[in-house]
């Protein structure tokens, strides 16, 4: 099972490599901008093996802890991720070269993880809303989503227009069209490897004997993160701050919404309702995290910490190793 889990994980860190340059070369040909193309193309995609993972876990394999804690576990995940990317900035802080778009979809995904942990209090209560067998923040969960991109989106084109003449191309032998065609190539076997996560882990929580909803927030959500870290390095290679920010960011918007996509394929009433209160500690971890970012995106710290993260790096790092104990040690 180990080299199992180990073998999908590599697949899938394989398969975010090119995506990186991919989406740098469909944000310059495309006109969209890297953190537009970060939030949206690489934040959807690097964020697929926690649809597919979600779809199989409440379908095929039964285990709507783990679709849950796959998710959350992957927006705290994902918010560990700005902490490497502020270690490997070397310059100094990276929050010092983010655009203040950043801030937007932070506060978003603040807010939509906030519905979800609140869904899952009131979940199990009498009398809970519910639409069918799916719960009330489906559909606000969708309508958000489509707030915020729209909301980022507008702020991105001003953003644009304000630059306007001043970036130069820097792909000009690769095409558009072979850009689209790479990017879903490497798509398709994120969404492969992804499938299988959600039996490998089931069958590690019974082996191991740890709680599932402990090996959907810290096991499978690392491995469904690989292509985040993956990109996110790739875009730091290349000098894309922005769009290593924003694929992170995305990626936690577009995970909360796979919590909509999971209902409507869970067929048992809303998943919500159907899973561990502990999946509560790890929202709040990210909503802990998500501030934490956003004071860092505002205030921007210059220096770092023995030259090596901001303090603000050392909260969002400091927040995630306690749920990660907390879960682990109360056996959530």
């Amino acid at each position: 099972m180990w080299l199992a889990f180990a073998a999908c994980a590599a697949v899938i860190g394989a398969a975010g490599h090119r995506l990186s340059l991919y989406g740098d070369v469909i944000a310059e040909k495309s006109g969209l901008g890297r953190t537009w193309i970060g939030l949206i193309l690489l934040g959807c995609v690097t964020s697929l093996p926690e649809l597919a993972t979600g779809i199989s876990s409440v379908t095929a394999a039964g285990v709507p802890d783990i679709a849950v804690g796959d998710v959350l576990g992957s927006c705290v995940f994902n918010l560990l991720l700005v902490v490497l990317v502020d270690f490997l900035h070397r310059e100094g802080s990276v929050y010092t070269r983010a655009s203040h778009g950043h801030i937007l979809a932070a506060a978003f995904g603040t807010l939509l993880i906030g519905l979800s942990a609140f869904a899952i209090v009131l979940g199990g209560m009498p009398g809970a809303w519910r639409i069918g067998h799916l719960g009330w923040t489906t559909p606000v969960f969708v309508l958000l989503y489509g707030l915020a991109m729209r909301i980022v989106f507008v702020f991105e084109q001003r953003q644009l227009a304000a630059a306007a003449g001043e970036m130069a191309e820097r792909y000009p032998a690769v095409g558009l069209r072979r850009a689209v065609v790479g990017y879903a190539v490497a798509a398709g076997v994120v969404v492969g490897a992804g499938v299988l996560l959600p039996f490998i882990g089931a069958r590690l929580a019974v082996v191991m004997g740890w709680e599932q909803s402990f090996v959907g927030t810290i096991l499978v959500a690392f491995a469904t993160s690989i292509p985040e870290l993956a990109v996110t390095v790739g875009a730091l290679r290349i000098g894309a701050f922005d769009m290593a920010i924003g694929n992170l960011l995305g990626s936690n918007l577009f995970d909360i919404l796979v919590l909509a996509v999971d209902d409507v394929f869970y067929l048992d009433g809303p998943i919500l309702s159907a899973v561990s209160k502990s999946h509560v500690a790890t929202a709040v971890s990210a909503m802990m995290m998500n501030a934490a970012a956003i004071i860092g995106l505002l205030y921007r710290p210059p220096g770092k910490i023995l030259g090596a993260v901001a303090w603000v790096s050392v909260l969002m790092a400091a927040i995630y190793v306690v749920n990660a104990w907390v879960l682990f040690r109360h056996g959530l």
